[in-house]
């Protein structure tokens, strides 16, 4: 009899698990939060057309631009997992973070965010990459925080497709391509973000050359400048002339416009007050330019900065949490977001 109770047991928990995953296939992510807890990063990805944050740090508190990052994409893609890899989480840890910093409250109250430790020698199985990783020695490495996310990014979206975005990337609306690179100007591309299907050849070339062609004293080498150096294999890149976008064989060129309406030397502006602020009416999101933003500048509530209007706008729970209510909390760590 108590074997069979057992039994019984075993099989009303597995059916539980299989019908929260079912769950999250669905058109609307409806299921308890605290599912999110038994569900690997393999079972999430696996869903397809996943949005993929990275957090290569060790820090542990995403701070209030991270948290508007993860917040938007939510709100936008409310029908596709949202993923925050970090690199400072560990399987034993991931667990309790929820409720020892306010950004994981937040952003871990979301039904289609998630919240997993980076492993990158999983990360860079099966993938030109694992053999660089084995080899590389990251306390040597000038610029590791960066070319390990560049690694990361191109693998992970080549093993399960989706959307990569940096974390200071505020989504505005849906992006409608598939297979896309981000224009940061003129003939030059970003790896800020992009978004293919998986196993697209691309980005397998991508990993080959990344190997191939290693300099991680380059800041850039990896990212920008590969992605830039493998879409011109592909086709001739010539000038924008206004909004429009230009293919690549298969790929989506898409206008700076499209994410950089702002570009990198005019960054500050984000974080001034306009008389009348754009409409961004050509933009799927805003790349806040947060490399660039070596006096730390920050969201302050009352400054009527653009900033300010984006946070309220596309991630009010981060503004008010972590913007409104920051003066009860401890600083936040002053590291770079990507």
């Amino acid at each position: 009899m108590l074997r069979k109770i057992q039994i019984c047991l075993c099989f009303c928990f597995v059916s539980g698990i299989l019908y929260e995953i079912s769950l999250l296939s669905s058109t609307v992510f409806s299921y308890l939060p605290m599912a999110q807890h038994y569900l690997t990063p393999e079972q999430v990805l696996n869903l397809g057309k996943s949005i993929i944050f990275l957090e290569t740090t060790e820090r542990l508190e995403p701070p209030p631009l991270v948290s508007c990052s993860v917040e938007s994409a939510a709100r936008i893609y409310q029908d596709r997992p949202i993923i925050l890899f970090m690199r400072g989480l560990t399987n034993e840890t991931a667990l309790d973070m929820n409720t020892s910093y306010a950004a994981f409250s937040l952003l871990s109250s979301m039904k289609n965010v998630f919240i997993f430790p980076l492993q990158m020698e999983t990360v860079f199985q099966e993938t030109p990459l694992l053999q660089w990783y084995n080899q590389v020695v990251p306390e040597q490495e000038k610029n590791w925080v960066h070319v390990s996310s560049d690694a990361s990014r191109l693998a992970l979206i080549w093993k399960y497709g989706g959307i990569y975005m940096d974390t200071d990337v505020i989504s505005i609306r849906p992006i409608p391509q598939q297979s896309f690179l981000a224009a940061q100007k003129s003939r030059f591309s970003s790896n800020g973000i992009f978004g293919f299907p998986a196993r697209h050849k691309f980005l397998w070339d991508c990993m080959e050359n990344f190997v191939l062609k290693y300099n991680g004293n380059i800041w850039g080498n990896q990212g920008p400048f590969l992605m830039t150096r493998m879409l011109k294999t592909l086709c001739n890149l010539t000038d924008f002339q206004g909004t429009e976008d230009h293919s690549c064989q298969n790929i989506s060129f898409l206008n700076p416009q499209r994410f950089y309406p702002i570009p990198y030397p005019a960054w500050s502006r984000y974080y001034q007050v306009w008389d009348k602020s754009p409409s961004f009416n050509h933009s799927y999101a805003l790349h806040l330019w947060n490399f660039m933003n070596r006096n730390r500048k920050v969201v302050e509530a009352g400054s009527n900065t653009l900033a300010e209007k984006l946070y309220k706008t596309y991630c009010p729970t981060t503004y008010e949490d972590l913007i409104q209510n920051a003066k009860h909390r401890d600083p936040l760590s002053p590291e770079d977001a990507e």
